[in-house]
């Protein structure tokens, strides 16, 4: 009932994507402004209600895959279709990556005939650019209907995030995507310093009591170098003696997002900037707040704005963080 209640009201529409594992298949769109919901489950088999386990092992004859409730007005079918090829292998016949079986295959379950259309334009596109020197053999199929998995599997990249990124890493999934659909933020290179590209563009990181704003101890805001996204603010800055700035929290829970870093031989949380996807630094569980949380950021991801600046920045909402220095103005 609420699925046709947002059907109904608000136009939107259902997309249907089989790409291997289900788990990395939520988190690309779950990102996206107009993406409304995000299912995990199964299709394109005979069996009814069938779990995991049937499936898995090819009993159901159902593909693991998502339905996402999409805004096409915000986020348009032609997007999810562009976003969809970068997350698979579509050269690939017998499953994705470290997971093999037609449980695994690719395919696209068109809801309507303008998404068929859609969907064989996208994948003839995609064939013609010579992106991949094999054929394509993803599907494009009828969607056909459609069921949830076990609740363990919804949003399992938020609930588990340290073993989804284990997993993604280790599938092989993260290497290919990157191999052949390669970020250019060359361009970036015109308007940021070395140091700045290399921070927030190549995961570097910065010397410590040698950059910024280790000591800064003006209020104002903190926002993101590249995107100018507000990040954190000077009344949750510190001194924790590591040598960079330090936060208890940023501005907004929904500034940031935290993922689990696997390339050093210690477990780290990396922390990056929700719009831009810039490298921010770590947080740590040894900081003084109420959350125990200490946001290690690399002054050269930020850009700070004193809060007299605030107005002509462009940020004045956040003057009202800021309560003695409004009546100070006035």
């Amino acid at each position: 009932m609420e699925e046709e209640f947002l059907l109904t009201q608000i136009q939107f529409q259902k997309a249907t994507f089989a790409g291997g594992c289900f788990w990395c298949m939520v988190s690309p769109f779950d990102e996206q402004q107009g993406i409304e919901k995000i299912i995990s489950g199964y299709t394109g088999g005979n069996e009814e209600y069938p779990s995991y386990k049937d499936v898995v092992s090819g009993k159901a004859g159902h593909r693991e895959a998502v339905q996402i409730l999409y805004n096409p007005d915000i986020f348009p079918y032609e997007k999810l279709l562009e976003l969809y090829w970068q997350q698979i292998d579509p050269t690939d016949p017998e499953g994705q990556f470290s997971d093999r079986g037609a449980a695994y295959t690719t395919a696209i379950y068109y809801h309507s005939d303008e998404q068929r259309k859609l969907a064989e334009e996208s994948k003839r596109q995609l064939e013609e650019s010579g992106r991949f020197q094999q054929s394509i053999v993803t599907e494009i199929l009828p969607a056909q209907p459609f069921y949830p998995a076990e609740e363990f599997h919804q949003d399992f990249y938020k609930k588990n995030n340290f073993r989804y990124e284990l997993y993604r890493r280790g599938s092989g999934r993260q290497e290919f995507s990157k191999k052949f659909w390669p970020k250019d933020n060359s361009h970036l290179k015109e308007t940021l310093t070395p140091i700045q590209f290399h921070v927030t563009q190549e995961n570097g990181t910065e010397p410590p009591f040698n950059n910024e704003y280790w000591n800064n101890d003006r209020e104002g805001i903190y926002v993101d170098i590249v995107s100018g996204e507000p990040l954190f603010t000077s009344k949750d800055q510190y001194d924790s003696g590591c040598g960079w700035p330090s936060f208890t929290k940023p501005v907004m829970s929904a500034s940031v997002k935290e993922r689990y870093d696997l390339s050093h031989r210690s477990t780290r949380v990396e922390v990056r900037s929700r719009d831009a996807d810039s490298h921010l630094g770590h947080v740590f569980e040894d900081g003084p707040g109420k959350n125990g949380l200490r946001y290690c950021i690399n002054s050269a991801a930020l850009r700070f704005i004193p809060v007299e600046d605030l107005a002509k920045e462009g940020y004045e909402d956040f003057k009202i963080l800021f309560p003695g220095r409004q009546e100070t103005e006035r």
